[in-house]
């Protein structure tokens, strides 16, 4: 008898330490590879036998599921299920989960070193010493700066948590979350437009697809400001960023997304050659640690086995939840 299918899109997933495609072997298993972008010609000869699906950040729509009659849970391999049409799964009788806070640490690590980046100018000073260039370029500091946190769910709390550690007074900004609960943890707690007005370094960590950081942000902010994006492309008006740059009003951008990710590489007004000293681009590697890897792969596959194994997954997304960074 030929072993189930196990269709895995994610292109991390068992490339840490923990060989999770043997263990899914081992439970009378079989891998099947397919592409990230989840193109559904490419996936369609494949959803027709697969019991379960380690999905990545493509989308999972209708049509996707009703290829899928065998489906039984899709197991999305990260936190956001805003790619997911949770409706028709929920229709079509798949139990799709999720790996929240497998990730958390690896994100709230990478903010802040995108955050040291933009500060002292690590880039430009890469690019200026092999180009023979020694001559001194002046950064600022994060001790002592006034630090702004945009989202205080997992990763915005341990973002806040470090950035206070570094000696920044941390001023938090989240509808969801109560001043007490704020202050306990030493922060402030203040307006969206507060924020902006008073923090030199403001770190997104929001869910949703809002614009935050438009063009009234840029006229309000304080000036030379640096801000740092490792939540959503969608939560950035990139060209009122760019302008922002250019006037001054921004000191530096620092970010680990943009909204041209799925699209032409080059369409974005922050990689203009004139912003390459004050824009630090990474390309989505926030959660790309080998232990975050292994956790998010590990969750996945324990969740997997449990459903196929009529048992209850322990992160189970309800149909009406809404996919976040939180």
């Amino acid at each position: 008898m030929t072993a189930p299918p196990v269709l895995v899109t994610s292109r991390s997933f068992s490339s840490g330490t923990v060989d999770l495609v043997a263990r899914l072997e081992s439970a009378g298993l079989r891998v099947v590879r397919g592409p990230a972008d989840h193109d559904l010609a490419a996936l369609r000869p494949l959803l027709s036998d697969v019991v379960a699906w380690i999905a990545g950040t493509g989308p999972v729509t209708a049509e996707h599921l009703a290829l899928a009659p065998r489906l039984r849970i899709l197991a999305r391999y990260g936190v956001g299920t805003d790619a997911v049409d949770l409706a028709a799964a929920d229709a079509a009788g798949v139990v799709v989960t999720n790996t929240p806070g497998a990730n958390t640490e690896a994100v709230a690590e990478h903010a802040l070193a995108l955050a040291f980046a933009a500060l002292r100018r690590v880039p430009e000073g890469d690019r200026r010493v092999r180009s023979g260039a020694w001559s001194v370029v002046r950064g600022r500091q994060l001790a002592g700066a006034t630090a702004g946190v945009v989202g205080y769910g997992r990763i915005g709390r341990r973002v806040a948590a470090r950035l206070q550690a570094l000696g920044c007074t941390v001023v938090v900004h989240d509808p969801f979350v109560t001043d007490e609960e704020v202050a306990a943890a030493g922060h402030e707690r203040d307006s969206l437009e507060r924020v902006a007005a008073t923090c030199s370094v403001v770190s997104l960590h929001a869910p949703g697809g809002d614009v935050l950081v438009g063009r009234s942000w840029v006229a309000g902010c304080r000036e030379g400001q640096v801000v740092v994006n490792t939540a959503r492309a969608a939560l950035v008006d990139e060209q009122s960023v760019a302008d922002g740059l250019r006037s001054g009003r921004l000191g530096a951008f620092a970010a680990d997304t943009l909204t041209t990710e799925t699209g032409p590489g080059r369409g974005s007004p922050l990689l203009a050659p004139d912003l390459a000293d004050r824009v630090v681009l990474t390309p989505h590697v926030g959660a790309q640690t080998d232990e975050a890897v292994d956790l998010m792969g590990t969750m996945a596959v324990e969740d997997v086995l449990a459903v196929l194994g009529g048992r209850e997954p322990s992160h189970a997304v309800p149909a009406v939840a809404r996919g976040g960074a939180r």
